[in-house]
């Protein structure tokens, strides 16, 4: 049975493995040097823009920890939301990577605003201070929201004002897109985004992340920081290959159009249930709700699922490209029986 853990707990999309497979021929110069990494570097500018070079790496905190070092020196700071991934599940690893302090602004809903950004200020020019130089926002977030095209703008030009540049965790970027029907530069770098860590991962991939600089000056450092980073894969074909089929015929957005419609479809199926209460909007592929305690029990013993909050009972479940109705049908139902009997008790 699937989980409703996390979409990273989803198998491979077939055209992927199938890529995978195909460009398992022969020999191949290692290090980005071959064929299927030209071709997926310009699917990549095909979206983006002619200008950027893709850093491909392992995954989405060395995604992160290397974009990040490409923008900070280590007395500096990173502004993000407290339920940042870089802040609360990555290990300190960008912490680590840069020397910079990380500044976690607590938010209601994952999202930051440029009056939230304002709040990790203190100090500026103060030799015993560190300084702001980076906000860090995930698209979509960790709680689930979405930032709108027009907040993105704001954010952005808020933070330039203030000489800060702005990385986005895109891990799930692309159900984003798909909640707002909008491309994947649209939401980036046409806002004003100055870095990007573009997931795959968590939408169909078997593994492998990107970082795209929207300012080509930075490509130099990043080639480096990745080396540096144990981020460089030798055999890179089998890493860029797999985005040569995510890009191809709009896979990425078909993947992330299903698992936020199945996320949708179970919020729907189980909102008026007795004892549910949703935290945040649904707007991707995760939901977020608080159930009596004796019922996550009962449920954990049929399915996977992460508590997010122990102190108030709040679960987080997630949907994947894979998901199916009858699985939320059959999800929806074991949860409806176990309230009812648990009311009934």
């Amino acid at each position: 049975m699937k989980s409703f853990a996390s979409d990273n707990n989803s198998g491979i999309h077939p055209r992927i493995m199938q890529a995978i497979v195909d460009a398992n021929q022969e020999h191949a110069v290692g290090y980005g040097d071959d064929e299927w990494t030209r071709k997926a570097d310009a699917a990549f500018r095909n979206l983006f823009g002619e200008d950027v070079q893709p850093y491909y790496v392992f995954n989405g905190t060395g995604s992160n920890s290397v974009a990040l070092q490409s923008l900070t020196r280590s007395f500096q700071s990173i502004i993000c939301a407290d339920t940042a991934h870089i802040y609360t599940d990555e290990c300190g690893a960008s912490a680590k990577a840069t020397g910079a302090v990380l500044t976690p602004i607590e938010t209601p809903d994952g999202k930051l605003t440029p009056e939230l950004i304002a709040r990790g200020f203190e100090g500026i020019g103060v030799q015993h201070h560190s300084q702001p130089r980076v906000v860090s926002i995930a698209q979509s977030t960790e709680m689930g929201t979405v930032y709108t095209v027009e907040e993105l703008k704001t954010l952005c030009d808020f933070a330039h004002a203030h000489n800060l540049y702005v990385h986005m965790d895109g891990s799930r970027l692309a159900n984003a897109c798909a909640h707002l029907g909008a491309g994947l530069r649209e939401l980036s770098r046409d806002c004003g985004v100055d870095i990007l860590s573009l997931g795959g991962t968590k939408n169909g991939m078997m593994m492998g992340e990107a970082v795209i600089a929207f300012r080509p000056e930075w490509n130099e450092s990043l080639m480096y920081l990745r080396k540096q980073s144990a981020q460089l894969y030798s055999k890179m074909r089998y890493l860029s290959a797999q985005y040569i089929a995510y890009f191809q015929d709009g896979l990425w957005l078909q993947n992330a159009t299903h698992a936020n419609a199945m996320a949708e479809y179970l919020a729907a199926q189980i909102r008026d249930l007795p004892g549910v209460r949703f935290t945040q909007k649904v707007e991707v592929n995760s939901l977020y709700l608080i159930l009596p305690q004796e019922v996550i029990k009962k449920m954990l013993e049929h399915y996977f699922f992460y508590m997010w909050d122990e102190n108030t009972n709040e679960i987080r479940l997630v949907c994947s490209w894979d998901t199916t109705q009858s699985e939320v049908d059959a999800f929806a139902g074991r949860l409806k029986s176990i309230l009812m009997q648990s009311s009934i008790q």
